[in-house]
């Protein structure tokens, strides 16, 4: 990206990195800018440790001879010990900030790569639970950031619509499938038989028989019942996820499950085979991974013949590759699954390929009830639905009472109850253990998405209710906004926090950004009267503000998957 199309504090930090480069002598990617701790002291530091004994001085030295010699247009510098502070003037900041803000597509990049993600990916003939909820809103939020970044993204559904487990509930059907009861609540239906097949497995032996018995009818390939049930569960299983997705934003360009790949599974195999990494192990085939420092093997295909959940993946990454050439492949899946993705990537190295390493498992801590791990074999499951259903429900309570006058009452529970269920997941380190609490989910005060949502809201009504639209931003007397820096900074750092989210696979910190934005925005609405001013150019100038916070609260909820609320 060029520093002419850099947006925000973006555009500053790059005239900053040039002059310290230039005066130290080093490259301008060698100096990493630092937010100050204390704020007051700028927008950006550098810690001159690194740099000191190069040039001969002790850090404090550096600091204070670099604060002293710096030329960089409407910033000056500033030494506290061994720290470079940068401050930039407030108005050419409002003015900067303004401008970008208060235009289309703030914050986007030309970054022009080919990037795969895999998301959400349920389970075939099971319900979408509070567990999906992680990868679905994870994914689909990066995937909105790398497409802002100028990425062209291929988003996939890699669904479990494929192995044993299938078996399983072919056999469980047999036994006790309903005909009505499955077009009632197909999912509900077919969940129930295969807890009850879980529940029976140990004490019936010959259930275990039926399913492999199952599975291998169903791997043949050809037009038989097993064939037919599993089509028919696939298609009932689709129309429910979609209504589920509707309602979180999530869309994919492709669906393809874990059977897309069948057609390619023998192929990868004798693949495997002519790149010499595939071994017998007792009448299975193996591909050794002590090489790569991994003890377990890759299970490639049973001793009964069948193929496995690494076998599709490794058809899966392959096909992928052959197909798009991509830059990188990242799987949001959970990280109970990392070795499952060590070994696979480790199988495509051993066979020296010059991708393996494109290939992105990108874990986050998975959503337990206080009493433990979600678990379909038990039947201990909150379903998605009633997640979203019931975070409605109370939305549509507090706007009965703050707003009993909304023509849309319906309409807006529904945008501020899914928000929060989403903000909520995304406001959370993605690597941590999310421990499903309704009161903190539901929570509508503190730093929450509704907060953010009700900002943008305001800023609406404060220009519904203004005597003229707001002027264009080059229009404005940027002088007249300087006195509000924590506004720009925090719409600044907007484009930075981006690119931030995107490079650390990290929605929190853009949803982290959004609460400071939203914050600075409701003390400046509140400290700086916008109508009414009796004063044509303030009152324009602060309606361009208003104006730019919106955009920006807009597109940061957007991009991810929190609606925004004009009226509240």
């Amino acid at each position: 990206m060029s520093d002419a199309s850099l947006h925000g504090l973006d555009a500053f930090a790059a005239l900053i990195r040039v002059a310290l480069a230039e005066a130290l002598g080093v490259e301008v990617n060698t100096i990493q800018l630092e937010r100050p701790k204390n704020e007051e002291h700028g927008e950006f530091a550098l810690p001159c440790f690194r740099f000191a004994n190069s040039v001969g001085n002790n850090p404090a030295q550096l600091a204070s001879a670099l604060a002293d010699s710096l030329d960089v247009n409407n910033v000056s510098a500033s030494a506290v010990g061994p720290f470079l502070n940068f401050q930039i003037d407030r108005t050419a900041l409002a003015r900067k900030v303004l401008g970008d803000a208060g235009a289309p597509g703030y914050g986007r990049a030309d970054d022009n790569e080919l990037s795969i993600i895999e998301y959400s990916s349920p389970n075939i003939a099971k319900p979408m639970h509070v567990g999906h909820l992680r990868s679905t809103v994870i994914g689909a939020a990066m995937a909105r950031l790398f497409d802002h970044l100028g990425h062209e993204v291929v988003r996939i559904n890699h669904l479990g619509d494929w192995g044993s487990q299938f078996g399983k509930l072919l056999a469980a059907w047999k036994r006790w499938g309903k005909e009505v009861e499955l077009e009632t609540d197909p999912i509900g239906h077919l969940l129930k038989i295969y807890v009850e097949y879980h529940n029976q497995e140990e004490c019936d032996p010959s259930l275990d028989a039926e399913a492999k018995a199952s599975f291998l009818a169903l791997e043949s390939g050809e037009n038989n019942e097993e064939r037919r049930l599993w089509v028919r569960f696939t298609e009932l299983s689709l129309a429910e996820f979609q209504k589920i997705y509707d309602r979180l934003g999530a869309s994919f360009d492709l669906l393809r499950g874990e059977s897309w790949y069948e057609d390619k599974l023998d192929a990868m195999v004798e693949w495997l085979e002519r790149k010499g990494v595939v071994e017998d192990s007792d009448g299975a085939q193996i591909v050794d991974l002590t090489s790569e420092g991994i003890k377990t093997p890759c299970l490639i295909k049973t001793s009964h013949g069948t193929t496995l959940y690494a076998t599709r993946d490794l058809a899966a990454a392959k096909s992928r590759w052959d197909e798009f050439h991509f830059a990188r492949c990242l799987y949001f899946v959970g990280s109970e699954q990392k070795l499952h993705f060590d070994q696979f990537k480790a199988a495509l190295k051993r066979c020296g390929t010059d991708w393996w390493d494109k290939l992105e498992h990108v874990p986050f801590g998975l959503v337990r009830f206080p009493e433990g791990k979600l678990s379909t074999r038990a039947g201990r499951v909150l379903r998605l639905s009633e997640v979203l259903d019931r975070a409605v429900e109370l939305a549509r309570e507090i706007v009965e009472e703050k707003n009993p006058d909304h023509p849309d009452k319906d309409t807006v529970a529904e945008q501020v109850g899914v928000g929060a269920v989403i903000f909520h997941d995304l406001s959370h380190a993605r690597n941590k253990e999310v421990v499903f609490d309704w009161k903190e989910v539901l929570s509508f005060e503190g730093d929450t998405g509704p907060s953010v949502q009700y900002t943008h809201a305001r800023c609406c009504s404060i220009l519904r209710r203004a005597a003229r639209a707001a002027p264009n931003p080059n229009e404005v007397d940027s002088a007249l906004l300087a006195d509000a820096p924590e506004l720009w900074i925090a719409i600044g750092r907007f484009p930075g926090s981006v690119r931030e989210a995107a490079e650390k696979r990290e929605p929190m910190i853009l949803a982290h950004q959004l609460l400071r934005i939203a914050s600075a925005g409701n003390v400046f609405y509140r400290e700086k009267r916008v109508l009414g001013t009796g004063n044509e150019k303030l009152e324009g100038a602060r309606l361009a503000a208003v104006d730019a916070l919106r955009r920006t609260l807009s597109l940061g909820l957007g991009l991810l998957g929190v609606p925004a609320p004009t009226e509240m």
